[in-house]
C-alpha cells in the first residue's frame, strides 16, 4: 500500500491509430476498437517519431479535472483505493512481473494512457469502475472513463503473492527498490529549471507502452512519451529486478525552445535531520532521512562524498565536471540504531546510483537542498546539468542502480560518519567529526605519514585532531571551523600519505 512517506514526489481496450496507439494531436486520441493486422511491430522508433510530431505543435496540457468525489480526496481516502486482484495484469502468466493500474485522485490527478505490447501490437488499458475497491468511499455507479494516474510494477514474493518492484506515477516521477527494501528515493525522467528563480517546469509522461515479458527474461521494457511546454521526449526503460534493481534509461529529447537549464539522471529524497545538523527539531529519533549524502565519481576518477542537510534557506551547490562516471544519493548508514524508527525503517531505503552511458561532456552535478519541516517532503534534489543548452534533438542514456550498495566504490577509505555540533571558544564555531573506514587503517605500514588535508573558505580551522583505530579499521578527524563574520563555509577534507590521497574527498557547506 502507498504510504504517506511515498508521496511527492484494466481491461484491454483498442488501438488509437497505427502501430503507436496514439495520434499526433494536441491531446492523445481516444482508443479505437481494433489493431490493424498488417501493422508493423511496435518499436522505440515509434515513440521517437511521435515525440518529434508533438514537438512541432504547441503544447497542450492534459486535463486534470475529475468528478466528485475524486476531485477532493484526502490522503487516507486515496490510499484506500486499490485495484481488485482481477484487474492486475499478468498475475497468472508466470512472467515474473505483474502490472497494477493506479487510480487518479489526491495529488495524482493528471491522466496517463497505458498500453500493453503483446505480440508487437499495443492495446490500451481502459478504465472501469469494477476494477477498483474504493474502501469506504461512496462512488457513483455510472462513472465515466477516468483513465489512470500511473502504474505499479510487481514481482513475485517468496512465499506467494506480489511485492513492489517499481512505481511510475506523477509527472515524470518513478521509483524502484531492491529485494528487501522499502520505497524511498524518487527518480525523475527530466528536470527543467529546478531551484531556478524563473520557476520550475514539470514534464510529464502522457502515455506508456509496457512490453509483455517472456517467462525467462527477468526483464521488463517500458516505453514512455514525455511532454511539456519546452520539450517532448521518448524514453525506453529496461528494468531488471534483483539484489539490486537495474533500470537502463534511454532518452531522445526534442526541444520546442532552447532550454538552458535541464537535468539528467535526476533524483529526489527526504531529509529532515541527521547527525550533522540536529538544530531544527526536537525528536526522539537520532535521524530522519531517506539518504545520508551525495556521492560522485568524477571524470578525473576522484571520489567525492557530500553529506546533505536540511537548511534554513534554499541552497544550490554545483560540482563542475567533464564526462562524470557516476553520482547518486546513498543511504550509507544501515544501522537501525541510527534511526530508531520501527514504522518508517529508514535504514531499508534504497541508494540510487547513476552511471552515464557514453560521454555527457561538460557540466555539473547539481545539489539542491530545500528547507523542510516535514519528513514526507522530498527536499533533496540532485541531477546532472549539461553546460550546453538543449537546442536540438539529443539522445542520452544511463544506468540506474536501486541498491543496498552501489556496484562501484572507492578503492581507498570511505566516509562512514559525519557529525556536526557546537564548537569550542566561540558562539559561531562549529565542530565536525568525520570518520573514514578502510582496510589500510589496519596496516601500520600503510599509515606511516597519514595526515588530514583540511581547508575551509571562508573562515579558518581553529582545532584539528586525528585519531587512528587499527582494530576498527577506522580513522576519525575532529576539527572546529570558525567562520568569523561569514554565514557559510565551504569545507574540504581528505586523508593523505606521502602526498597521495588515500580517501575519498569529504565536502560540506556549513550555513548559519
Amino acid at each position: 500500500m502507498l504510504q504517506r512517506r511515498d508521496l511527492l514526489k484494466l481491461t484491454a481496450g483498442g488501438l488509437a491509430a497505427g502501430a503507436c496507439g496514439l495520434t499526433a494531436q494536441s491531446e492523445l486520441a481516444p482508443a479505437q476498437t481494433q489493431t490493424p493486422s498488417d501493422a508493423p511491430p511496435f518499436t522505440f522508433a515509434n515513440v521517437v517519431d511521435l515525440a518529434r510530431t508533438f514537438a512541432k505543435r504547441p503544447f497542450q496540457p492534459a486535463s486534470a479535472d475529475l468528478p466528485a468525489p475524486f476531485d477532493n480526496l484526502a490522503y487516507d481516502q486515496y490510499v484506500a483505493i486499490r485495484a481488485r486482484p482481477d484487474a492486475v495484469i499478468w498475475t497468472g502468466d508466470n512472467l515474473g512481473f505483474a502490472i497494477e493500474p493506479l487510480h487518479r485522485g489526491f495529488i495524482f490527478s493528471a491522466p496517463m494512457q497505458i498500453y500493453l505490447l503483446e505480440g508487437g501490437a499495443p492495446r490500451q488499458l481502459t478504465y472501469s469502475r469494477s476494477q477498483f475497491d474504493f474502501g469506504a468511499l461512496q462512488v457513483p455507479q455510472d462513472l465515466p472513463n477516468l483513465g489512470f494516474s500511473g502504474f505499479r510494477v510487481l514481482q513475485p514474493r517468496e512465499g506467494g503473492g506480489f511485492a513492489d518492484a517499481a512505481i511510475f506515477q506523477g509527472a515524470s516521477f518513478f521509483r524502484a527498490l531492491a529485494r528487501g527494501q522499502t520505497l524511498g528515493a524518487t527518480a525523475r525522467a527530466l528536470t527543467i529549471r529546478t531551484g531556478d528563480p524563473r520557476g520550475e517546469e514539470f514534464p510529464a509522461f502522457k502515455a506508456v507502452w509496457i512490453e509483455k515479458p517472456t517467462p525467462a527474461s527477468n526483464t521488463l521494457v517500458i516505453y514512455a512519451l514525455l511532454d511539456s511546454e519546452s520539450v517532448s521526449g521518448a524514453y525506453r526503460f529496461t528494468l531488471r529486478p534483483g539484489e539490486a534493481t537495474i533500470i537502463d534509461t534511454e532518452a531522445t529529447l526534442i526541444p520546442r525552445v532552447a532550454i538552458d537549464h535541464f537535468g539528467l539522471g535526476a533524483m529526489s529524497a527526504a531529509y529532515l535531520f541527521g547527525p550533522i545538523d540536529r538544530r531544527r527539531t526536537d525528536d526522539v529519533r537520532p535521524a530522519v532521512c531517506e539518504v545520508n549524502g551525495l556521492q560522485m565519481l568524477t571524470g578525473r576518477d576522484e571520489w567525492i562524498w557530500r553529506p546533505v542537510a536540511n537548511r534554513e534557506t534554499l541552497q544550490v551547490s554545483s560540482f563542475i565536471d567533464d564526462n562524470p562516471k557516476g553520482f547518486g544519493f546513498l543511504m550509507r548508514d544501515r544501522d537501525f540504531n541510527s534511526y530508531q524508527d520501527d514504522d518508517q525503517k529508514w535504514e531499508t531505503r534504497p541508494s540510487l546510483w547513476i552511471e552515464p552511458i557514453g560521454d555527457w561532456g561538460a557540466g555539473s552535478v547539481q545539489l539542491v537542498e530545500i528547507p523542510s519541516e516535514s519528513e514526507v517532503n522530498s527536499n533533496m534534489v540532485a541531477y546532472w546539468r549539461p553546460s550546453q543548452p538543449l537546442v536540438q534533438e539529443s539522445a542520452f542514456a544511463y544506468r540506474q542502480f536501486w541498491c543496498w550498495q552501489p556496484p562501484a566504490k572507492p578503492a581507498s577509505a570511505s566516509v562512514s560518519l559525519s557529525r556536526g555540533g557546537r564548537g569550542a571558544g566561540g558562539a559561531k564555531r562549529r565542530r565536525f567529526i568525520v570518520a573514514f573506514s578502510g582496510d589500510l587503517f589496519a596496516d601500520p605500514q600503510r599509515t606511516v605519514g597519514l595526515k588530514p588535508i583540511l581547508s575551509t573558505t571562508p573562515g579558518s580551522i581553529s582545532i584539528s585532531r586525528m585519531y587512528l583505530y587499527p582494530n576498527r579499521k577506522l580513522c576519525r578527524v575532529v576539527f572546529d571551523v570558525d567562520p568569523g563574520s561569514e554565514t557559510y563555509s565551504e569545507i574540504r577534507l581528505l586523508l593523505d600519505v606521502g602526498g597521495k590521497p588515500v580517501s575519498e574527498t569529504w565536502l560540506y557547506r556549513w550555513t548559519a
